[in-house]
């Protein structure tokens, strides 16, 4: 009787030490939300981009500033609605397990989260600048990638495999020029979505 009220007390106490270092509170359904608004955003770009080059074929002047500004509106509009559903899944998350949503482990996973996005994301305006267009998809798969593995460390280990699958498929993505869409929709779409599924039935679901 004695070795099960150890083993229980040994498991309760391994269980507050994953609560205090990882952050615990990620919702599965918030990576569905993100793959199915990457799918729609990735839609749309290619309809702007049949219609661009519908008007302006290969070879001809077009008004790139237009074109681009739009996709970059659309990023931002997916972006925007998956950062909003991930915020608010995770804390009702976190108000079902009883912790805190922003707390320290939080922000160390953010911070490393943060870095290579950044990085990437500044990486891409250099190629947009020198107008390598045909790998800003390719780049900002392996970056985010980059960013997974990266504060893996600090949430569930599920995430560095969602990482180091980003970051194959952004390295194939910069073989394949001008299927950079194609890829993206599959990085931050398709794997997503499977991915936030294992995480859900995996984690939430029973609980």
């Amino acid at each position: 009787m004695k070795e099960k009220e150890h083993l229980q007390t040994l498991s309760d106490i391994r269980s507050m030490m994953e609560r205090s270092s990882r952050f615990i509170s990620l919702s599965g359904l918030s990576g569905v939300f993100a793959g199915l608004f990457a799918l729609a955003g990735a839609w749309f770009a290619n309809s702007l981009i049949s219609n661009y080059l519908r008007v302006y074929p290969l070879g001809h002047q077009g008004d790139d500033i237009e074109i681009f500004s739009y996709l970059f509106l659309d990023a931002a509009l997916v972006l925007g609605a998956s950062l909003l559903v991930g915020v608010l899944l995770t804390v009702r998350n976190s108000k079902k397990q009883g912790i805190k949503t922003w707390d320290s482990t939080a922000k160390r996973l953010l911070i490393n989260l943060a870095i290579p996005l950044a990085t990437g994301g500044l990486f891409c305006f250099v190629l947009v600048y020198h107008g390598v267009f045909g790998l800003v998809a390719p780049a900002t798969l392996i970056f985010y990638g980059l960013a997974l593995i990266n504060a893996s460390k600090y949430t569930f280990n599920d995430i560095r495999y969602l990482g180091i699958f980003e970051i194959i498929l952004g390295l194939i993505a910069s073989v394949y020029i001008g299927y950079g869409l194609l890829f993206w929709a599959c990085g931050f779409g398709v794997l997503h979505i499977v991915y936030g599924a294992v995480m859900y039935f995996k984690y939430e679901r029973n609980k």
